[in-house]
């Protein structure tokens, strides 16, 4: 098995790609001191000193290091944790937790729209940086978006709200007046 790297725009993840499927449906989004018990793979990679977040994508895992950390020292360990985990062919997470739409979201049409530019045009260019921006809510005009993987704590995420996602959110929802990470 061969794991490559990519560099991400957040000096501090990086993106491994171990080649194969890492989550079937949906993502999963691990932060240090936080509990990762469904998942026997973050729990693992938290246990690397100098690890402070783990998020699993499609096809990829992002880490983000803790400041003032450096990734030539941490990688070694990383790779034999990924190495081990998937050669064993063990389960990324065990009970995969669920957030889709409530019933009043499916009943309005404007958060299905959002959510629909969301899902097809937006997370799927996020995801090849690493990250993912999953929908919140939406209230009084205004989009609630969660950064997660390499969006989060990215110093170029601000500009990608408000230059990217507002734009285009607002350009086919005219009822969205602004976008805002939670």
């Amino acid at each position: 098995m061969f794991i490559q790297t990519e560099e991400t725009p957040n000096p501090e993840t990086l993106k491994f790609l171990p080649g194969c499927i890492v989550m079937p449906e949906g993502t999963a989004s691990y932060i240090l001191g936080q509990p990762c018990d469904n998942s026997p793979l973050a729990r693992r990679l938290m246990g690397i000193e100098g690890i402070a977040g783990v998020f699993f994508g499609a096809d990829f895992i992002t880490l983000t290091k803790k400041p003032g950390q450096g990734w030539d020292l941490l990688k070694p360990d990383i790779l034999a944790v990924l190495m081990d985990h998937f050669v064993a062919n063990l389960p990324v997470v065990t009970a995969p937790s669920v957030e889709g739409p409530s019933q009043d979201e499916l009943d309005d049409p404007l958060v299905c729209q959002i959510r629909e530019l969301l899902d097809t045009r937006i997370r799927p260019a996020v995801a090849q940086d690493g990250g993912d921006i999953v929908f919140h809510s939406f209230e009084d005009g205004i989009v609630y978006l969660k950064m997660q993987g390499a969006c989060s704590g990215c110093p170029s995420s601000t500009a990608t709200l408000k230059s990217g996602i507002e734009n285009m959110l607002r350009h086919y929802v005219p009822e969205v007046q602004e976008v805002q990470a939670i």
